[in-house]
């Protein structure tokens, strides 16, 4: 009997604690959300003027190649969804990455289920035929698959979108965080328009910044407006978490990680929004041919009676649509169907009008530029700049020359500052 009792009181103790600890945790969970809602502002919730613009180029320079559902209902026919459900459903979310509810989510959630609805559906399209070469990528190096809704946000998958400040592809690189990663950018050639390269090299970059960071939002934040504006707002408010450092972010910036997140829930819950994916003229299988001669878009077009918009799309890094394999061999992405017959007939293809194509439009600035374009190789590092060190111990350090770290950097003078952060190619 004096056991039982034992027991019990044992166990009443237990339960208990495990009331108090529960508690705790929910007090906690509360407290978070209420520190993401008090720093998400009414007048932080502008809808950055580029995604807007991105999302409404891409319905337009797509509507011609693409057809819209018919077995869709409007936005009016959906019943509104609740705070307890979106929140519900963000958290059943098979995600590796952190994924709050709070104002600013909800109002880029609207904006993708009710404003942009039809472009969302062109998104959904497209996704069929990119995010299993994303996915395969990420996978590869062991980063999280839900980093491929960072395309939509960046490029709203156009692979030929170039910002105002001149980055470029699905993933919007600058030409130096190009160069860094191994890609080739010169007059003939860019291939932060190639799908499958600017993909390796975004997926790079994103692992390099996990490595300072250890943070995903900050990582998201960093790729948006560079490790230089997180370092200052980590400096300014004496923190190192997204949350807290999101009043001393760049506008567009705090906006970045909550449309991100809507984005993650748009398309994954696009059925429940009623969203249908759009039918898009663009191959499911595809293969690839190197070509070691200098051909035209044109001239494959016509031999293969392929619409030349299609092969544009597929081989969006030939900025001339020439194809410079007379220097070096390059890629060539066709519809499996076609590419035997792209190996059956390339003779053919080069012989058609080549003196109007190629002979006439070649010069020798041309090749001499796709050849010579200095291209970094090699692993890239970012160094954060520690009290009292210069650009020659840096250097030093690193095993490398004080004329390339300023190079790779951007850097005029001869001073680096605590906490700035440097690209190091080793």
């Amino acid at each position: 009997m004096s056991m039982n009792i034992k027991r019990f009181k044992l166990f009443f103790l237990l339960l208990i604690l495990s009331t108090l600890c529960l508690f705790s945790q929910i007090k906690k969970t509360e407290n978070s959300e209420s520190k993401i809602k008090s720093v998400v502002s009414d007048s932080s919730l502008n809808v950055p003027a580029e995604f807007d613009n991105t999302l409404d180029f891409m319905l337009q320079s797509w509507a011609i190649r693409h057809s819209t559902p018919s077995n869709c209902r409007s936005a009016i026919d959906i019943a509104p969804v609740s705070d307890s459900v979106y929140k519900l459903r963000l958290s059943q979310m098979p995600c590796l990455m952190e994924m709050p509810y709070n104002p600013a989510v909800r109002t880029f959630i609207d904006l993708y289920t009710t404003r942009k609805r039809r472009q969302v559906e062109y998104l959904l399209g497209m996704s069929n035929y990119y995010f299993p070469m994303f996915e395969q990528v990420l996978g590869a190096n062991n980063l999280p698959l839900e980093l491929k809704y960072l395309s939509i946000i960046e490029s709203a998958l156009n692979t030929t979108i170039v910002s105002r400040m001149g980055a470029a592809g699905l993933w919007q690189l600058m030409i130096g965080t190009g160069r860094m990663y191994g890609l080739e950018i010169n007059s003939l050639v860019d291939e932060r328009l190639s799908p499958v390269k600017a993909t390796n090299a975004a997926a790079h970059f994103l692992k390099d910044l996990f490595s300072i960071y250890g943070d995903w939002n900050l990582v998201i934040a960093s790729y948006n407006c560079g490790p230089g504006n997180i370092s200052k707002a980590m400096r300014r408010s004496g923190k190192r978490d997204y949350w807290a450092i999101y009043p001393y972010l760049p506008k567009e910036t705090r906006s970045y990680v909550p449309v991100f997140i809507a984005a993650n829930y748009s398309m994954h819950y696009a059925a429940e929004h009623n969203l249908c994916a759009a039918t898009v003229n663009m191959p499911v299988l595809t293969d690839t041919v190197m070509i070691h001669r200098r051909i035209h878009l044109e001239q494959i077009a016509a031999i293969l009676e392929l619409p030349i918009e299609e092969i544009r799309l597929l081989n969006a890094q030939y900025r001339k649509d020439i194809i410079p394999g007379d220097i070096k061999p390059y890629a060539l992405c066709l519809p499996l169907t076609l590419a035997n017959l792209f190996i059956q007939k390339q003779d053919e293809i080069a012989a058609y009008r080549a003196d109007e194509l190629i002979n006439n439009r070649r010069t020798q600035i041309e090749v001499q530029q796709a050849a010579t374009e200095p291209v970094l190789s090699g692993k890239v590092i970012h160094y954060k700049v520690k009290s009292g060190q210069t650009l020659s111990s840096i250097a030093a350090r690193n095993g490398v020359s004080v004329k390339k770290l300023k190079s790779w950097n951007n850097i005029k003078g001869n001073k680096v500052k605590k906490g700035q952060v440097l690209k190091i190619v080793k």
